[in-house]
């Protein structure tokens, strides 16, 4: 990572990437909207049935 644009923007630009693929190996998809001069939003779509519910231990 080049140190001085690290220092300029205030983060390296890994982390969405890194969503990115986590969500791919998940069948899952990365939706962006964007609005100029307002902001983005970012959400995670994942396919029915993928998402496990915890399970609770019984003593």
């Amino acid at each position: 990572v080049d140190k001085s644009r690290s220092r300029e923007t205030q983060g390296t630009g890994l982390g969405l990437a890194i969503v990115k693929h986590v969500l791919l190996r998940h069948s899952a998809q990365l939706l962006i909207e964007s609005t100029p001069d307002v902001g983005s939003q970012f959400s995670a779509q994942f396919p029915c049935g993928i998402i496990a519910t915890p399970q609770v231990a019984t003593a």
